[in-house]
């Protein structure tokens, strides 16, 4: 039974719904009155297909065909909605936003967005503020035993410097070239397993040396200074300064420096023997063979003419000795220690110091006793070194019994003057050496220790004299020695005056010098 548009409620009163078949629309809406026994569904259509429902397959059809709404809303709204994963809907007149946790007004998760920030802002200045609070009682609380407290310039509180900053601060000027020298602590601990007793391979008053190996694989050899060392800052940077504008292979290169945490340290490249005093006169000592001491010899003196005439810098060592020259895998000499050095122009000849620093025994007299020095000290400490080397002796010390303080210059020019220099060769050589070699390197020696600096030869004229046997040697005068209260020689660095009052108390005297007659060869 069809329904369409009624007009009277009497007409409705009379309907009735028996069958579940029967089909019925209206396009008016249904009194509140309405009692019929029906299941009614009230569903909307499109307007179109309101005018041919004449069957109820026209009916169902309109149906199916759906029907339109209309609703007003914010496309931004919608947007942020759907932006958060959530659907675009409406509950009542307001927007809603479904999500899989439920409705929200705006976007999903919405309730928490501002949650953690706003912890954050008021969680941690509480913290902080308490802390500090806290820190500042402890302080007050500790006041008393604190005023007696002088906390070192280099605590916690002082801000790290820059590496240009200390750089500038220690070397001025020159810090810019310098910078790619300059090591971070923490390479050096991880190079020597933090300076472990197992990487320690040489102690002294400067300090310690330590072997590492960097993560390139390099060999290094550290050179820790202690605080307590004679060597201070000065020397430290003259080292620096110096030896990092030479090059050369009789000396030792110098890889870089640490100045971190109040550490001086230097570091060089490994040279796998030691040093040549170890070889000389160490009671464990290898044996040196007369090829081995005539090329070190013949090596150190390259060292030192590149030093004096052909490097940038014009150098006067000033503490050359055995135990600063190390000997490579080689055993080629590399000259080390430069921290004494001085650099003068290349056309200065000489200079002078109110402070006397070096080693006893390789000083000669003008600059132990005055201060004066020139190229000619170095070549007054190389020959005290050559006689070293060819008789295993120190200088200033007792070779015979009956002669008390005998020094080795004096004992090797009795042998000089008695025509019996062979006897003052090492007794560990034995016949395995050039006789030749041996006199001219003793007289080369004796030319070098004479007490007048202007008669001593040049390094120049020394490297020629080893090059060839046929250049003439002049006879040596009588050499410079001192008399020593102590038996070895000593390290010095201490402040003297240069006038004679402040020399006299230097505990050396200057034996009577004599010109004696020339005994020929």
């Amino acid at each position: 039974m069809f329904l369409q548009g009624w007009t009277s409620f009497c007409f409705m009163q009379s309907f009735s719904c028996g069958g579940a078949s029967v089909v019925y629309y209206t396009v008016q809406p249904l009194p509140s009155s309405y009692e019929a026994p029906c299941k009614i569904v009230v569903i909307p259509i499109f307007q179109t297909n309101n005018d041919s429902l004449d069957t109820p397959d026209r009916i169902i059809e309109a149906l199916q065909g759906g029907f339109q709404i209309e609703w007003t809303g914010n496309y931004e709204e919608c947007e942020k909605c759907t932006g958060s994963g959530g659907e675009c809907g409406f509950d009542g007149n307001n927007f809603q936003c479904f999500c899989k946790d439920g409705p929200y007004s705006a976007s999903c998760k919405e309730k928490s967005k501002v949650q953690l920030p706003t912890m954050i802002f008021i969680i941690v200045p509480t913290i902080i503020s308490v802390a500090l609070f806290f820190f500042c009682y402890y302080m007050v609380k500790r006041k008393s035993s604190l005023d007696h407290f002088r906390f070192p310039k280099y605590w916690v509180f002082t801000p790290k410097k820059s590496i240009k900053s200390v750089l500038k601060e220690n070397f001025g000027n020159e810090s810019a070239t310098l910078e790619p020298l300059q090591f971070n602590l923490s390479i050096l601990k991880a190079a020597t397993n933090n300076f472990s007793d197992e990487n320690r391979i040489g102690k002294g008053g400067f300090g310690e040396v330590y072997k590492g190996i960097l993560h390139d694989g390099r060999q290094i050899a550290i050179k820790k200074l202690s605080k307590s060392s004679m060597q201070g800052s000065n020397e430290f940077k003259n080292e620096v300064l110096v030896i990092a504008k030479l090059q050369h292979r009789n000396l030792v290169t110098l890889i870089g420096f640490c100045l971190e945490e109040q550490n001086k340290i230097l570091i060089y490249k490994y040279v796998p023997n030691k040093s040549l005093d170890y070889f000389l006169f160490d009671s464990q000592r290898p044996k040196l063979s007369w090829f081995q001491r005539y090329n070190i010899i013949g090596g150190i003196a390259q060292g030192i003419l590149y030093l004096h005439e052909f490097s940038t810098l014009k150098v006067i060592h000033r503490d050359l000795k055995p135990s600063n020259v190390l000997l490579d895998e080689n055993m080629v000499p590399k000259i080390s220690d430069f921290g004494l050095a001085r650099i003068i122009e290349i056309n200065q000849d000489q200079g002078g110091t109110n402070r006397i620093v070096g080693t006893f025994g390789y000083m000669p007299p003008e600059y132990a006793m005055f201060g004066q020095f020139s190229d000619k000290l170095d070549v007054f400490s190389f020959g005290v070194m050559i006689l070293e080397i060819i008789t295993g002796k120190k200088n200033l010390s007792s070779y015979e019994p009956h002669r008390v303080a005998d020094g080795l210059l004096s004992y090797v020019w009795r042998q000089w003057r008695e025509e019996t220099l062979l006897g003052v060769l090492d007794s560990s050589i034995k016949d395995n050496y050039s006789e030749i070699e041996v006199i001219r390197c003793i007289h080369i020696g004796l030319l070098c220790v004479q007490q007048n600096p202007d008669v001593r030869p040049t390094m120049a004229t020394i490297v020629s004299y080893l090059s060839s046997y046929l250049i003439d040697l002049p006879t040596p005068q009588e050499p410079a020695f001192f008399l020593h209260e102590r038996i070895h020689p000593i390290s010095l660095a201490q402040e003297s005056g240069c006038n004679q009052s402040a020399n006299r108390s230097i505990p050396f005297s200057v034996n009577k010098m004599s010109i004696s007659d020339f005994i020929p060869r």
